[in-house]
């Protein structure tokens, strides 16, 4: 066993993967980039190196800067986590030629896998079932046209290299055909610096069920399956372990096809054998399909280490080491049920947009499993995935399981940046998922209802107003206020519209708040407001800007009437980039006319293309930006005159 391990990522990830590797008395080697200097998981390692620039490519993706920082600090293996490198067979092949231990499969079999038509064919040798499709090397656009006619409608275009839902595109009809594969090539040549995709036949009720393996190189053994089924833009959401309504004789036909699929490459590590499954008639043996194999730990794996009691990154650790698997298929069993809710930052009204910000206020509570790479006080930058937190409970039942996720969704306090907090707290809630009722398109269908924008009550304008005029505090009743005026103060505040609220102290502990002409009857004790007989809800406030932390979190600013004045910004008809990041397409030119729903420009940004398109029908009066241009959040792209502006 060495002594020194160098995690060769960042985040959440770097950050669990060293939690294990101290249980184990390991030494612990962080590496950075100039943007996370003061990242949490650098604070946790023993020792930490930083490897160059902010941008990926200018430091978590230098093969060469990992290497020679594990060296230089006596590291003698690299655990890539996942993401980044973590399925490169180059730089697998770079760390063992420099005489470091890779936590991972080897070079020969990430290679086998790393390209999903390659991987297909390998998979049907070894008796695995594929999904039907064309997984050839001819990419002339009118043969995979002609392919996808032959497959039939739907189809999903993607990339044959990389994952995550990157270089994908459903093509539900012919019409749509061209411009589907010129975005997924588009994305793919972004994403993995290779264009290259198969097409597929999509099965219309799908269902993401996966099979954690485990290899020693000789022999691999099934940690049962996880259900993915709830995805958004195939990005999972929310996952669990086991599959609900899974059957034991499905269960073991899967587990028996993950298990030949690592044997088939001589398996080493931690791997994922992702199958679709057709889900609309129940479970069966013979509906499922290959789909991918990931060579890395996955980001859901909490899941299953819940159910089995498996700490899967000391079975990395001590595999690479060299010892053989610990157990035997027939020493695993399954406990209970368990769920994992990925936390992102993201502005699920403007379209699950990546967001950005500083994380002023962040808690978990207890009961929950909260793997996090961020902390209070923290910022989401632009360069790197926005996840927050991954949260993961355990219980006995599935229901019960659920319950817990759901209480923890709704005792989770983020202030400082939107989230998709509330996203996941309805999808913890909804009625068909609690019953069992999972698939790929479940989120799709019901996305209004999940979006719904919480009632802001007077009682939360009226906890946000006593914060805002500086009585949150016990004993601070004055604060706020002047000698020379009654206790008395109109605020007014922004949630979803403007609310004029009155506050007035009515004695040493209690207050009136009067919110758009409802009274709300405030009390102090016991260290908070009371209002309306009922505990109020706390505050968290930065500045002008406050969050009460109720309803997963209400944003509340305080409007200062001097600065409505500076708030003419350019109006509807101007575009503007909703974060940082680079214009890859611009669709249109000056004198053109549009339509809403229109493309207007492709922005990369958060390793992801974003369509922006017209919010009104007019005219396009200029074009600010030009393809490759690099834009920070909020400059403005294209301006539009409105058909219907009479002036």
């Amino acid at each position: 066993m060495f002594d020194t391990i160098l995690i060769a990522n960042r985040g959440e990830i770097a950050c669990r993967v060293m939690e294990t590797a101290r249980a184990m008395g390991l030494r612990t080697v962080a590496v950075y980039s100039d943007a996370d200097a003061a990242a949490k998981h650098v604070q946790m390692a023993d020792v930490a190196v930083c490897i160059g620039g902010a941008a990926p490519a200018e430091s978590y993706l230098r093969g060469e800067k990992i290497i020679a920082a594990a060296q230089e600090t006596g590291a003698q293996a690299i655990h890539p986590g996942y993401g980044f490198l973590s399925e490169n067979p180059e730089f697998v092949d770079a760390v063992e030629a420099a005489g470091l231990t890779f936590v991972g499969p080897s070079a020969a079999a990430i290679r086998k896998m790393g390209l999903k038509d390659a991987a297909k064919a390998l998979m049907q040798e070894a008796g695995v079932p594929v999904v039907p499709g064309y997984h050839g090397t001819d990419q002339d656009p009118e043969m995979l046209a002609r392919e996808a006619e032959a497959i039939g409608y739907p189809v999903l275009i993607k990339a044959v290299a990389g994952g995550g839902g990157k270089g994908m595109r459903l093509v539900e009809q012919a019409g749509d055909f061209a411009d589907g594969l010129e975005r997924a090539k588009a994305e793919a040549r972004t994403a993995f610096g290779n264009d290259v995709v198969l097409i597929e036949k999509f099965v219309s009720q799908p269902r993401h069920i996966e099979v954690q393996v485990f290899g020693d190189g000789t022999r691999a053994v099934h940690l049962f399956e996880r259900d993915c089924s709830l995805q958004r833009r195939h990005q999972k959401v929310i996952e669990e372990a086991p599959a609900p309504g899974m059957t034991e004789e499905m269960r073991a036909a899967m587990g028996a096809a993950g298990v030949r699929a690592a044997e088939a490459i001589g398996y080493k590590g931690a791997g994922t054998v992702e199958f679709i499954v057709d889900g609309s008639d129940g479970l069966k043996p013979d509906g499922f399909w290959f789909m991918e194999m990931n060579t890395r730990l996955q980001v859901e794996h909490p899941v299953t280490e819940e159910i089995t009691g498996v700490d899967l990154v000391e079975w990395q650790i001590r595999v690479a080491a060299g010892e053989p698997l610990p157990v035997a298929q027939e020493d695993l069993t399954i406990t209970g049920h368990a769920f994992e809710a990925r936390l992102y930052a993201e502005d699920v009204p403007a379209g699950f947009l990546p967001a950005t910000g500083t994380l002023d206020h962040l808690a978990f509570p207890e009961g929950v499993r909260a793997d996090s790479g961020v902390r209070s006080g923290d910022t989401i930058s632009p360069h790197y995935d926005p996840m927050i937190a991954k949260l993961t409970v355990h219980g006995p039942t599935r229901a019960v399981a659920l319950r817990k996720l759901a209480r923890a969704l709704r005792e989770t306090e983020v202030a400082g940046t939107v989230t998709n907090l509330a996203f996941l707290g309805a999808l913890a809630e909804h009625g068909g998922f609690g019953a069992g009722e999972v698939d790929t398109g479940l989120i799709a269908r019901d996305l209004d209802a999940l979006t719904v924008q919480p009632v802001v009550s007077p009682e939360v304008l009226a906890g946000a107003a006593l914060e805002a005029a500086g009585l949150g505090d016990p004993g601070a009743f004055d604060r706020g206020f002047t000698l020379w005026q009654p206790l008395d103060r109109t605020i007014v505040l922004r949630s979803s519209d403007e609310v004029t609220c009155r506050v007035q102290v009515t004695g040493p502990d209690s207050a009136e708040v009067d919110v758009a002409g409802e009274a709300v009857s405030a009390v102090h004790r016991g260290g908070r407001w009371w209002l309306n007989g009922a505990p109020g809800p706390k505050v968290h406030a930065a500045g002008g800007h406050m969050t009460v932390l109720q309803d997963y979190g209400i944003p509340v600013d305080v409007v200062d009437p001097l600065d409505r004045a500076g708030e003419a910004a350019g109006g509807d008809g101007i575009t503007l980039a909703p974060m940082p990041g680079k214009v890859v397409t611009v669709f249109v030119k000056a004198g053109q006319s549009v339509a809403a729903g229109d493309r207007l420009a492709v922005l990369e940004a958060m390793k992801m293309e974003h369509t922006l398109t017209a919010g009104l029908d007019g005219t396009v009066a200029e074009v600010l930006v030009s393809d490759g241009d690099q834009v920070e959040a909020g400059a403005p792209l294209i301006r539009l005159d409105d058909l219907n502006d009479d002036a």
